[in-house]
């Protein structure tokens, strides 16, 4: 039975480019912020602008590209992206997945990732799925840039759907539990509370030495 995640599905968007790397996800002259927000208007910058990007500029007086795929108007507000092999490769800058997700991305599906970001992702609660080759290019071959279409994903039996055809895809359980329970490693430890305070409690009556 389709249990369907209106979390993670929705428009998808492709962008045909592999070794996407973070610099290009989000630019290094943006990295002045800790937080988690304020960083999507300048997702893919050097791609989706003409001018280079600054702090200092302002974003309505800006001139787009018109011919750059998430300029277009059918998938401005896609939240599904799909791309080639080794997304997310070069600096281990957290900024890039905060980018995403302030875009308004939820799902990201490629051939494959690098490492960091690929943890990254599921720390904070943008999923990222791993399909093969052939896959990926199924989906690209029935991306229309004329007219936005829906991917439906199955988080639970790990099935995602577009069509009439479906892709089986393969998640860690622990990272799948903590995006269905909308938590982070903090948030997962969090739910064992009452077994770490039962743990410190006979730990320090124990080992009393230690806390003197």
């Amino acid at each position: 039975m389709k249990q369907i995640s209106n979390e993670f599905s929705g428009v998808f968007v492709c962008l045909d480019k592999s070794n996407v790397d973070t610099d290009q996800i989000i630019p290094k002259q943006f990295l002045k912020s800790i937080k988690k927000t304020g960083f999507g208007e300048n997702l893919f910058d050097g791609w989706r602008y003409i001018d280079e990007g600054s702090l200092e500029k302002n974003k309505s007086e800006r001139k787009i590209k018109k011919d750059f795929i998430l300029n277009n108007e059918f998938f401005i507000n896609s939240n599904i992206l799909v791309s080639r092999e080794n997304f997310g490769c070069g600096s281990s800058r957290e900024h890039a997945v905060w980018a995403l997700k302030d875009f308004g991305i939820k799902t990201v599906i490629a051939e494959s990732f690098a490492d960091i970001f690929f943890n990254n992702c599921f720390k904070n609660g943008l999923l990222a799925l791993t399909l093969k080759k052939n896959e990926i290019s199924k989906i690209f071959n029935s991306f229309d840039e004329g007219s936005p279409q829906s991917l439906e994903i199955d988080l639970i039996n790990q099935k995602l759907y577009f069509g009439v055809q479906g892709i089986s895809f393969d998640i860690d359980d622990y990272k799948k539990n903590c995006l269905l329970d909308g938590l982070d490693e903090v948030g997962a430890s969090l739910k064992f509370s009452d077994q770490i305070r039962s743990f410190e409690k006979t730990y320090k009556k124990n080992n009393p030495w230690l806390f003197k």
